[in-house]
């Protein structure tokens, strides 16, 4: 029966991968390169399993979208690393019910994996051309429950708020107050913090219900540098 069981699971696999060849570029970037580094969450690998990043690349890097490394989606800016997108995710901890406020839309790619665990996600990104390219890809991929604004992420999103998640995907000398003031108390806000690119950690900010801020270092990590509109 045990076996009956293995040969209909990869039966299914084997069809699933043929209606969409990239599925097993998925599978193998999920099964080594994020949950062989540590990343437990089964519901933040179901969804890297089935978000599409290929399709949030521009088409001459398409062919390395599920490799070990970020790729260029253009005006200096990068998707990030798989690990770092699955790592992140995983830290920020998102439910259902909760709204989710992105700093730095880039392609759109961790805002398509946000949407599919959370209520609502309003991301923000700088570069106007950016933010139409991902909205478009986010529209077109059916990402309905996104909302892309073209803004200063140093400022957040003050009409929004306050979210019960912030998740910034690039790196400020230190975490702008206007973010922690927009951070709703119990939440929790994920983002790689420093001066220099040499020198930053990827940091986790948490809100206790009376407002107080307590944060920890995880991890070195290498990001372009937040910039702002000013």
């Amino acid at each position: 029966m045990r076996w009956g069981i293995v040969i209909v699971i990869a039966a299914s696999m084997a069809a699933g991968w043929q209606g969409d060849p990239t599925a097993g570029e998925r599978e193998s970037m999920v099964r080594t390169q994020i949950e062989g580094r540590g990343v437990r969450d089964p519901r933040v690998l179901r969804v890297l399993r089935q978000v599409p990043r290929h399709l949030f690349v521009p088409e001459d890097v398409r062919a390395q979208a599920y490799e070990d490394w970020p790729l260029p989606i253009g005006h200096g800016q990068t998707i990030s690393q798989p690990y770092i997108v699955g790592l992140m995710t995983e830290l920020l901890g998102v439910e259902d019910t909760h709204k989710v406020l992105e700093i730095g839309t880039g392609s759109g790619y961790q805002a398509a994996v946000l949407s599919r665990l959370a209520r609502q996600v309003d991301t923000m990104e700088i570069v106007p051309e950016l933010a139409r390219s991902a909205a478009a890809t986010l529209v077109k991929l059916g990402y309905d429950n996104v909302t892309v604004r073209t803004g200063d992420g140093y400022k957040g999103w003050p009409e929004e708020a306050p979210f019960d998640r912030i998740i910034v995907t690039a790196a400020p000398p230190e975490i702008p107050k206007a973010l922690l003031d927009q951070l709703r108390p119990g939440g929790r806000l994920v983002a790689p913090e420093g001066a220099s690119v040499f020198a930053q950690q990827l940091v986790v900010v948490d809100k206790s219900r009376d407002g107080k801020l307590s944060k920890r270092s995880v991890a070195a990590v290498m990001f372009v540098p937040m910039v702002t509109g000013k």
